[in-house]
């Protein structure tokens, strides 16, 4: 089984959160049939992804098994941010997942995630962590 390291991913989401008033997510799938697009949208509904205040939540859903994955944000934050910033996330997994490297290709993911909603929506003195900041790993293990 791929190994992530969900302290460091942990780390990285509150690294990126001191700075906005957005939230980041990661979910690491079993290996499954079908479309990993439609999993990761089910994935959003049903960690509550839709439910921030500003509509500003990133999903990162990860599928180890297949090296696929899908970032995916919410309205708040695709309203602002255009398509070249969604391929540099995609980028900055990439090149680590093919090494195999989940963990590298995911912090460096988070931290450009946090530098755009940071930029897009800065953190304020009432923000409160609207989701945990644990990933959430369905692998059983």
């Amino acid at each position: 089984m791929v190994r992530i390291d969900k302290e460091r991913i942990k780390q990285a989401i509150q690294r990126a959160e001191r700075r906005t008033s957005g939230e980041i997510r990661v979910s690491v799938s079993p290996p499954f049939w079908g479309d990993v697009w439609d999993a990761a949208v089910g994935a959003f509904a049903r960690l509550g992804m839709t439910r921030t205040r500003h509509r500003n939540a990133v999903l990162f859903f990860v599928v180890p098994s297949r090296h696929r994955f899908v970032v995916l944000g919410d309205r708040g934050i695709d309203e602002k941010v255009g398509h070249e910033f969604w391929q540099r996330i995609a980028e900055a997994l990439s090149e680590s997942f093919r090494h195999g490297d989940f963990t590298k290709g995911l912090e460096a993911g988070i931290a450009a995630v946090g530098e755009g909603l940071a930029e897009h929506f800065p953190r304020l003195e009432c923000d409160v962590n609207e989701l945990p900041d644990e990933v959430e790993d369905r692998r059983g293990r």
